[in-house]
């Protein structure tokens, strides 16, 4: 069996890594070390996000890389403060220039802040810097059903990506189904639901029976879902763990056994009240 990550073609023909590192609470320094090591794993995509204050080292870590540009896929996101049209230009210049990159392959609008009715404007913002190149891609993240459609049909402009937060308790079948018609791809965070997966006793069983972690066949059941995924980590190790995991494959079985562990347990704000902007 290949051991290589697959590759996820999106919306606009251009193809994302299914596996990825995210880099959430990294400081800069362990984000450039995660970065190193990631890359001498086999990633070569790395998600972090202006709110992260480490786009500073994981551009460091990819300059420490010094593989070519075209060989990675590098995502970041417009956080809530710069929604609108001009803030969220110049936050995505802001971000290329912290990152040492010309350009990024993915740009999400980190929340949509339904309150503050400036998602739209942020979307053609977006629009315009993919028109620029300054983004191959454009998404979001967070985003419910309502604000995807409003962004379709004010704009044209189908998100490649709605990054939301997805795992074994909180499945979000409906809104996968609603971009599978969309055409929009989900991307999981917190997809280990923060390590809860590790201490799960169905979750445990299954992976004694492959000889893998739980967060291992975790990682494996969002792969078989068509979920691109991106497990925060900063130890070297976990990070080579998060990635052993295409030399195995899931029984029909094991995938329904982790499908019943669904309880509609949302671990992170919910996106029709989350304000936050600072």
């Amino acid at each position: 069996m290949s051991k290589s990550v697959p590759y996820i073609t999106l919306n606009d023909d251009k193809m994302m890594p299914q596996l990825g590192l995210g880099v959430w609470k990294a400081s800069e320094a362990q984000a450039r070390e995660a970065v190193r090591h990631a890359f001498e794993t086999g990633y070569r995509s790395i998600d972090t996000a202006a709110a992260y204050n480490n786009e500073r080292g994981v551009g460091e870590g990819l300059k420490d890389a010094a593989l070519p540009r075209e060989s990675y896929f590098v995502t970041t996101k417009v956080w809530n403060a710069d929604q609108g049209a001009q803030a969220a230009h110049e936050a995505a210049l802001r971000s290329l220039e912290q990152l040492g990159l010309d350009y990024v392959d993915l740009l999400l609008i980190h929340w949509p802040l339904p309150d503050k009715n400036l998602y739209v404007k942020t979307w053609k913002a977006l629009i315009a810097l993919k028109e620029e190149g300054r983004a191959l891609s454009i998404g979001v993240s967070n985003f419910n059903p309502v604000h995807l459609q409003r962004l379709i049909d004010e704009t044209g402009v189908t998100p490649a990506v709605n990054q939301i937060e997805t795992h074994p308790y909180f499945q979000r079948a409906d809104l996968r189904e609603v971009h599978r018609k969309l055409g929009i791809h989900t991307e999981a965070w917190s997809p280990l639901a923060q390590g809860k997966v590790t201490e799960d006793p169905a979750l445990r069983a299954i992976a004694d029976k492959y000889g893998k972690t739980p967060a291992q066949v975790v990682l494996r059941w969002h792969l078989d879902n068509g979920v691109i995924v991106i497990p925060k980590s900063v130890t070297p190790e976990r990070i080579t763990s998060n990635f052993a995991v295409f030399d195995f494959a899931l029984s029909d079985e094991d995938r329904a056994r982790i499908d019943a562990l669904d309880r509609n347990e949302r671990l992170g704000p919910d996106p029709e009240t989350f304000n936050l902007d600072t």
